[in-house]
């Protein structure tokens, strides 16, 4: 295959500081597990905005292009709020997506054990959670024509948005989320739609289940968004593999984020027809806490994680990073925003002690 290269991407608030530990683990990754990489950096969102005036360079999007994973660290802040729009650092993350065609955003969502405290839920209610939310990301309401705010012949206002999806953009997403059920124990896929009300999301349960008959091992159940919802607080435990439209995985996600009871625990992909794919954690840029070294950076270590398995194909290390995290949590290791009921710890000796585990599994691993 070659050598596989990594574009880190730090951006803004506390992005270099939780990208900083991730990229710690590329060095041992490619020295004691043999894996062929190389990396660079590039720019992103308001830093870029700060270097050359726009949020996505040219210079990045083409390292992009030619990269085999991409590690994003955040982007935005309160210091960007009065560029216009289009120059905005968050324009640059959604421009990145777009000319990728990132259409697929996954969001992991599993009950670490000693951290069951944190949860918004009691803790027998998170007890077992390990589902993924597959969210499709470049079309719906957010993306349909025709929008906008529009002044009636009478001066009053009218706003307008399109909730559009073509059978195409959901018969790819749903194969996404298929395979990936497929590989996964449960092998059980439930598609969110409201085909009730909505002609879009009932084109949606169709092509759906049309495409569930090319999985015939992943058990497929269709659900509306308002009863998922209750579902996901009720017994979070039974889903296995969400798959919905963009605005409903946007909502769902982030109630998805309250079951594990923390942002910074949560990382992300977003994917495309081939292997490259855009990592990042969910929990955005967090200015008010940037350079005070209390951020939590495993969210950021398992989107590398995240990288690993399905941009690169490394089961094997994927699954060793993960553990190395649950390893560093059952010691009671945990940053400001988890330390309830922990040792309060630095975003720097959190990482430390994660990879400090994870080079520990590596020479078990060669002893065996």
């Amino acid at each position: 295959m070659g050598r596989n290269t990594i574009l880190l991407l730090p951006g803004d608030g506390v992005g270099p500081e939780i990208m900083a530990q991730a990229e710690r683990f590329l060095p041992c990754l490619r020295d004691e597990h043999a894996l062929d990489i190389e990396w660079q950096h590039a720019l992103i969102g308001g830093s870029a905005c700060d270097a050359v005036g726009v949020p996505l360079p040219e210079e990045t999007l083409q390292c992009a292009r030619r990269a085999d994973g991409i590690l994003l660290g955040a982007v935005g802040g309160d210091r960007w709020a009065t560029l216009k729009r289009p120059l905005r650092p968050e324009r640059g993350l959604l421009a990145l997506r777009s000319q990728l065609a990132l259409f697929a955003n996954l969001r992991p969502a599993r009950a670490h054990a000693g951290l069951e405290q944190a949860s918004a839920l009691k803790p027998e209610r998170i007890s077992g959670l390990d589902l993924l939310i597959v969210r499709e990301l470049t079309g719906g309401i957010y993306f349909g024509e025709p929008r906008g705010i529009q002044t009636l012949a009478d001066g009053t206002r009218r706003g307008l948005n399109s909730l559009v999806y073509h059978e195409s953009e959901i018969d790819r997403v749903a194969r996404v989320a298929f395979s990936i059920a497929e590989r996964r124990p449960g092998r059980r896929l439930c598609s969110v739609d409201k085909a009730n009300v909505l002609e879009a999301t009932e084109l949606w349960r169709e092509v759906v289940t049309e495409v569930a008959r090319d999985y015939p091992t992943v058990a497929l159940r269709h659900m509306y968004v308002d009863n998922a919802a209750m579902q996901m607080v009720r017994e979070p435990a039974q889903f296995d593999v969400i798959l919905t439209s963009n605005m409903f995985g946007d909502i769902l996600s982030d109630l998805a984020a309250m079951l594990t009871g923390s942002l910074g625990m949560l990382p992300s992909a977003s994917l495309g027809v081939t292997r490259l794919g855009l990592y990042e954690p969910v929990h955005g840029s967090a200015p008010d806490i940037a350079g005070q070294n209390v951020a939590n950076p495993l969210a950021m270590i398992l989107s590398l994680s995240m990288l690993l398995r399905y941009s690169l194909g490394q089961e094997r290390l994927a699954a060793a990073l993960e553990q190395a995290v649950q390893m560093t949590l059952a010691e009671g290791l945990r940053t400001r925003d988890i330390a309830a009921g922990g040792i309060a710890v630095s975003t720097q000796r959190m990482g430390d002690r994660v990879l400090e585990h994870f080079m520990a599994c590596g020479r078990q691993g060669q002893a065996s």
